[in-house]
């Protein structure tokens, strides 16, 4: 469950994304809690001075006023902020992306005044020419996963068509042109796999925890990527003309 300074946090930056009114029930609706809890939330922001206008049933509005000291940050650093953030909008998941939209909202006022057109048009965009495929499960729980250290369940079908449930531990999520990749360690076959998000059919987030840290899970995976590496190359030069 998300700890109120979080959400307080949160309904500040839907407020600088919206170039309108939010209700409390857009906000309720996308923090998933109750409207009643909206409006407390909103009286604790008001109370703490932070210069929001509106009631319940209209729409709340952020004022200009509230402001936060400036980045400082170069055209260039703001540029790459930007079309990243652009880049993870078109192929993250519904969290991601506005995570994104927020992140580009906060540099809007964050920055100063000289740098914000780069913001409103950097001349900067991500382009893809294969449409990616469509994942049927929220994948922004294997980022929880990973964060939490907890073990995911999945079923999962692979690229000939066979199902099966697996219990992973993931460590990595992955993010290429065309599709995202979970790596893991998988309990059914005790060892390292690496599974789509497009072919997760159903997932489940576990209450048990990885009983190793995260980091040590990465580090063997890399260490076992350097010696298939190792392998291949060795086999690429055996396979030279004497």
């Amino acid at each position: 469950m998300m700890r109120r300074t979080e959400r307080l946090f949160q309904i500040i930056q839907m407020l600088r994304r919206y170039n309108r009114p939010v209700t409390g029930r857009e906000i309720a609706s996308e923090l998933e809690t109750s409207l009643r809890t909206v409006y407390r939330d909103m009286s604790e922001l008001i109370a703490q001075r932070v210069p929001i206008r509106g009631e319940a049933g209209t729409g709340y509005v952020l004022d200009d006023g509230y402001d936060m000291p400036p980045l400082m940050l170069t055209a260039d650093e703001l540029e790459a902020a930007v079309l990243g953030a652009k880049w993870v909008a078109a192929r993250g998941d519904d969290a991601l992306k506005r995570g994104a939209a927020d992140l580009i909202a906060k540099l809007t006022v964050a920055v100063p005044k000289d740098l914000q057109p780069i913001i409103v048009d950097a001349g900067l965009t991500p382009v893809r020419f294969r449409s990616r495929p469509t994942d049927t499960f929220d994948v922004s729980l294997i980022r929880q996963a990973i964060r939490g250290g907890r073990k995911f369940a999945i079923d999962y079908t692979d690229e000939k068509g066979a199902s099966s449930e697996r219990v992973i531990w993931p460590f990595l999520l992955a993010y290429s042109e065309d599709v995202s990749i979970i790596c893991a360690w998988c309990e059914l076959r005790e060892s390292f796999r690496n599974f789509r998000t497009d072919r997760v059919i159903s997932a489940d987030l576990q209450d048990e925890r990885i009983p190793e840290r995260i980091a040590s899970l990465r580090h063997r995976w890399e260490k076992m990527r350097a010696e298939e590496r190792r392998q291949y190359e060795a086999c690429k030069e055996q396979e030279q003309p004497a």
